[in-house]
């Protein structure tokens, strides 16, 4: 084990002891879990929510806006988060943000899928009467 001792060369200024092992692993952990939601969760769920507000000519919304609002917003505030994280001196230090990364990744990959399921329910309640109103048109 190597102790610090405080004199790193730097002759002015404040001196800060090196970044732990730790904060380096948290810092790429977090990269890798974010990379993996992004890529394996939210894009195929996205384009598969896209896909079928395609195939069902609308019946099913897809808040192309709202969501992209949200992927954006959430992506700046984990970039920051993991900025954070790297900046830390601390292993505990830099857990946390990383942790705040994973868990709005998470929150931004689930947006879609709440937002067209809440958009379907509204839907649904004003397809009924266009369907009772053809039924009782066709019968009569």
């Amino acid at each position: 084990m190597i102790v610090w001792s405080g004199r790193s060369g730097r002759r002015f200024g404040r001196e800060r002891p090196p970044r732990a092992r730790g904060v380096w692993i948290a810092t790429v952990v977090g990269v890798v879990l974010v990379l993996l939601l992004f890529f394996g969760a939210f894009l195929p769920l996205t384009g598969f929510l896209a896909g079928v507000t395609a195939t069902t000519a609308g019946l099913v919304p897809f808040p192309v806006i709202r969501v992209t609002l949200v992927t954006v917003l959430g992506g700046v505030v984990v970039l920051a988060l993991l900025i954070l994280a790297v900046t830390r001196r601390r292993s505990v230090a830099a857990w946390v943000p990383v942790v705040l990364a994973v868990i709005v990744t998470l929150a931004v990959t689930a947006y879609p899928l709440v937002t067209v399921a809440i958009g379907s329910a509204d839907r649904a309640g004003d397809v009924w009467p266009i369907i009772t109103d053809l039924v009782r048109r066709i019968t009569g």
